[in-house]
């Protein structure tokens, strides 16, 4: 049993003071919009408290699907860092950026530099294009894709682009008949409906890329929002899940919590159990809901 944990967007906070300088971009509208709106929503107790009833799991391998920091400023860089210390080694956990870890044209360089040991593949470099990436663990291949992309203000989108989608289409098919459970690890959702200033712009092209080729499980982040969708593969629907924020505090519309999925079985067989840890209404941490995840879809089983 391999037991993989997935959580996303924790937003660190407080938001490091900016200089003047630092806001001549869309981080000056990014930052209005944390004091205003989005700031309530993330507490730093919170998070600590998600983080050490993770650490109390016993799990073998933590996905953190983006959206560490917030607008990119440096001094925000190494709180990340810490986050994913905390966490554990780069060996033991693999990290995607989200656009909030890529909110200006610079921040793509400072986030390979800070946390690149978190998303390189087994043989990769961070120079160039690392994505996608790909992590043998155990019976799991851990493919990362990168849809963090600056954007104009009051845009929240994404894309992976068609160098991305290409290798994915070579990698996919070749880690099947390498016997993998293939995990794609991706910050924003390719399947369901959003508003249109924070979609995949290329969702369609990755889902014809898994409709062709397949995959057992895709993990995203980016809604801050509990979901269990699936979309089309050759033998079958592949379930596509996301997260709350990490940082969400009990009393959020949508508290924080994660998902730990124990994959079993070989090629043709597999199974995997979903458990979601969180808070409760009372701000103790326990099991949500459990789920059992196939390839052919997605059944899910409420908490007993």
């Amino acid at each position: 049993m391999f037991v993989l944990a997935h959580l996303s967007d924790p937003h660190l906070s407080p938001l490091p003071s900016p200089g003047i300088g630092e806001l001549m971009s869309k981080r000056l509208v990014g930052y209005i919009n944390w004091y205003l709106r989005r700031s309530p929503h993330h507490d730093p107790r919170a998070l600590d408290k998600i983080v050490r009833d993770l650490q109390a799991q016993q799990t073998d391998h933590i996905a953190v699907l983006g959206d560490l920091i917030n607008i990119s400023l440096p001094a925000e860089y190494p709180m990340g860092r810490a986050l994913l210390i905390r966490l554990g080694s780069p060996e033991n956990v693999t990290l995607v950026p989200g656009n909030h870890d890529a909110y200006v044209r610079t921040a793509r360089e400072t986030y390979l530099s800070a946390w690149g040991e978190y998303l390189l593949g087994d043989r990769g470099t961070t120079q160039g294009n690392p994505f996608p990436f790909v992590r043998k663990r155990g019976k799991v291949a851990l493919i990362g894709l990168s849809t963090a992309l600056p954007t104009l203000p009051f845009l929240a989108t994404g894309t992976v682009g068609k160098a991305q989608l290409d290798r994915l289409a070579g990698l996919l098919p070749a880690l099947e008949r390498e016997g993998f459970f293939r995990v794609v690890l991706i910050h924003h959702p390719p399947a369901g409906k959003r508003k249109p200033h924070k979609i995949l712009t290329d969702a369609a092209a990755f889902r014809a890329v898994i409709a062709a080729h397949g995959a057992e499980l895709i993990l995203h982040g980016h809604d801050h929002r509990q979901s269990h969708l699936a979309i089309a593969g050759p033998r079958g629907e592949v379930p596509v899940l996301g997260v709350p924020s990490a940082s969400a505090p009990p009393a959020d519309e949508r508290p924080a919590a994660y998902n730990l999925y124990r994959v079993g079985g070989a090629p043709g067989t597999w199974t995997c159990e979903l458990e979601t840890r969180g808070f409760r209404p009372d701000g103790t941490i326990a099991t949500l809901a459990r789920s059992s995840l196939s390839e052919a879809g997605l059944s899910a089983a409420p908490a007993r």
